[in-house]
């Protein structure tokens, strides 16, 4: 009788998840096939992260922008770290870490897909001198973190780019 009841439980959760409209994600589609693009600085982890992911979007990459439908010009990326708060004894107590991209997309037309923009993404986290290893870890994380949310960014902004007449 168990087994019965969780086959029962689990088919009425899948019926609740399919009647709500819920879906997985999965993979964005790109109103273009193929992309050229043009990075200010190629070997960055950013720009390898972009890489991997537009080729899992099924997009392919071309070698020069005359090949391409759309070419993502990546103009700038930049990291950088604040002090939010400081202590009464003047020790810092929290720090803000900011991501920014500078970017373009346009085709051989000069028509752009999406305009030349800069996007932001920030983190604030605590800071406790006294455990300066495991700070430096979580600031790691929170980069990497952004830089991958970054990455989901750009590719969602590309999968509903369409050419703006001006």
């Amino acid at each position: 009788m168990r087994p019965v009841l969780q086959m029962t439980a689990l088919l009425l959760t899948a019926l609740m998840l399919t009647a709500c409209g819920f879906h997985l994600r999965g993979h964005a589609g790109m109103p273009f096939s193929t992309l050229y693009l043009d990075a200010s600085n190629p070997g960055t982890p950013f720009i390898s992260d972009l890489r991997r992911s537009l080729k899992s979007n099924k997009v392919k990459l071309v070698n020069t922008a005359d090949q391409a439908d759309v070419v993502l010009n990546v103009v700038s990326e930049f990291s950088d770290k604040q002090i939010l708060t400081l202590g009464g004894s003047g020790r810092v107590n929290e720090f803000r870490l900011s991501y920014r991209v500078s970017l373009r997309a346009y085709d051989l037309k000069q028509q752009d897909w999406i305009p030349a923009e800069e996007i932001e993404l920030r983190r604030d986290y605590s800071f406790d001198d006294t455990k300066i290893l495991a700070k430096e870890a979580e600031e790691t994380l929170l980069y990497q973190s952004m830089r991958s949310d970054m990455v989901q960014q750009i590719v969602r902004r590309l999968s509903s780019a369409k050419p703006q007449t001006k």
